[in-house]
């Protein structure tokens, strides 16, 4: 079983930044794939970024050029500049893990962008 622990989020102005974090553990299993999806109110979760055990990273077209998503080991950052309002959702990061590629999730952390 792995656990992932998320924190970074909160409450920041339109324009700000805020930097999310994930830590997996224990770090004794191979972590193929990291990654960070949100959802906002009344809306599907979506894609936010992903990164590869390879160093290989994906970002969804809303948020590219604002945010970055980075790794170290089993630790997944995601640095958000230019917040927007719409950016205001829960965001859950996601690993899989091992051969097989088991789907775990995070408790998830609220990001609210407003005045």
């Amino acid at each position: 079983q792995v656990l992932l622990v998320e924190s970074g989020g909160g409450l920041v102005q339109p324009g700000g930044s805020l930097r999310l974090s994930c830590a997996a553990s224990p770090s004794l299993f191979s972590i193929n794939r990291m990654g960070w999806y949100r959802q906002a109110p009344g809306k599907q979760r979506e894609l936010v970024a992903r990164i590869t055990s390879g160093g290989s990273t994906y970002h969804a077209d809303s948020v590219k050029g604002r945010f970055t998503i980075s790794r170290d080991k089993n630790t997944v950052y995601l640095q958000m500049n230019g917040l927007k309002p719409e950016d205001t959702a829960v965001y859950y990061c996601n690993a899989l893990v091992g051969i097989d590629n088991a789907n775990y999730w995070g408790q998830g952390t609220q990001v609210t962008v407003s005045s």
